[in-house]
């Protein structure tokens, strides 16, 4: 299965070209599926109103579905109130109704990757198209799903769970009461779930597929954006520029602001060598409804709005599987996944140093950070940041220094002669 996650600046035109991009798939055969949190636009887009509780067809093998995150947080609040209803009764706490709650900021972020979730595991769908966010609450919330692992595995250890039989003991010595088995059982839920949902993400069948109009400064927002993407391991399958003017127009007016576009076309391939740049045309109005999306498949550009359905290579974010230090799975799996970008060279017979090489295509020296804290390293590209845990073989070693040369962030690593296996 196909999963393109369609983002891009603001007004770029992003949920118009998610909807096309659905199309395009489902006129080569595919059954599609567009996902959307979107309330209007989609629906003029598409031409029709869209559920929220099951997929509406929309045309021969297409279907799209508005997540509504206002029902998806209600459902998840009056669960868990009724699960901890008998420590709700103790504290004397009165229960909500369903009609007086209103989600809260980030419940958009978590009904959207659920959605993904349930939609991937169904197998009714060839190609899952999400119309995303801007981009850089898409990069946050893309590492979403491992941040709150990582919290729950701080606050609540899994390990702990094997002393549950002395927690009446601890309590008493303690003079505090222990944690409820509920609250791990609530904390495994969660891994659970969030488990799933990174594995969604992190399929060798998904990508990030970028909007932008041809701007002046188009270059230099998506290179941030790139770099963001590239922190966190996610493969940019493209950029799609989006409402092209003609060339060669004899009004004085357009051919300049056509000349424009295409100096900002030509400068974003520059930026983008090795991904992908599609052309879109400027349609001279909105387009609304399938066949007027069609335009945007079959028009002067060339079908550039493609399905997504070719490589699934690894992009910007390599190849080679270091086999350690990944975000893995509980019980530490990764299979189906994507090979981690994040690959250690050795460089000891002839350096005496082994180096992590972290690949961040449109990362600038400036704004850059490295600091290590025990056996994490983080890593600050911009306003993005990425805590990983370092490999084994890294952690009996000093950080030595850090370049950033040709895209990739080469940070050295000296054995610590206190901790490296001292030979015969």
């Amino acid at each position: 299965m196909r999963t393109v996650l369609v983002t891009g600046p603001g007004g770029a035109g992003r949920t118009t070209l998610a909807a096309a991009t659905a199309v395009a798939a489902a006129r080569k055969g595919a059954r599609a599926l567009l996902l959307t949190t979107e309330s209007s636009a989609p629906e003029t887009v598409l031409g029709t109103s869209l559920g929220a509780e099951a997929p509406t067809p929309i045309a021969p093998g297409l279907h799209a579905r508005r997540i509504d995150p206002g029902d998806r947080f209600r459902q998840e609040f009056l669960a868990f109130q009724e699960r901890a209803g008998a420590a709700l009764d103790l504290l004397g706490a009165a229960p909500l109704d369903e009609d007086e709650l209103t989600e809260l900021p980030g419940s958009e972020d978590f009904a959207l990757l659920q959605a993904l979730r349930a939609e991937h595991a169904s197998d009714a769908w060839d190609t899952v198209v999400v119309d995303m966010p801007s981009a850089a609450e898409t990069i946050r919330l893309l590492a979403l799903p491992n941040q709150v692992r990582r919290y729950l595995r701080r606050l609540l250890p899994p390990e702990r769970q094997a002393a549950r039989a002395l927690r009446p003991v601890l309590a008493q010595l303690a003079g505090v009461p222990m944690p409820a088995q509920k609250l791990y059982e609530a904390a495994q839920r969660w891994e659970t779930e969030l488990s799933a949902v990174q594995r969604v993400i992190d399929d060798p069948g998904t990508s990030v597929r970028l909007v932008t109009e041809a701007g002046p400064v188009a270059a230099a927002n998506l290179r941030a954006i790139r770099a963001g993407l590239a922190l966190h391991g996610r493969r940019t399958d493209g950029v799609v520029v989006n409402r092209l003017l003609p060339t060669g127009s004899a009004d004085p007016f357009l051919a300049a602001l056509s000349g424009s576009q295409q100096t900002a076309l030509k400068a974003l391939r520059e930026e983008f060598p090795d991904v992908p740049v599609h052309e879109v045309p400027h349609l001279g109005r909105d387009p609304q409804g399938v066949d007027e999306l069609d335009a945007l498949i079959d028009g002067p550009a060339g079908g550039t709005v493609d399905t997504g359905t070719g490589d699934t290579g690894t992009g910007d974010t390599g190849t080679v599987d270091t086999g350690e230090g990944g975000d893995h799975d509980r019980n530490g799996e990764t299979a189906g996944r994507r090979p981690d970008p994040w690959t250690v060279e050795d460089r000891l017979a002839t350096d005496g140093l082994l180096v992590w090489r972290v690949p961040l295509p449109g990362a600038e020296r400036r704004g850059l950070g490295l600091v290590r804290r025990g056996d994490e390293i983080v890593v600050t590209v911009g306003r993005f940041r990425r805590i990983r845990t370092l490999p084994s073989v890294l952690r009996r070693c000093t950080v030595s220094g850090a370049g950033l040369r040709d895209g990739v962030l080469e940070i050295r690593f000296s054995p610590d002669p206190d901790l490296w296996p001292k030979s015969d």
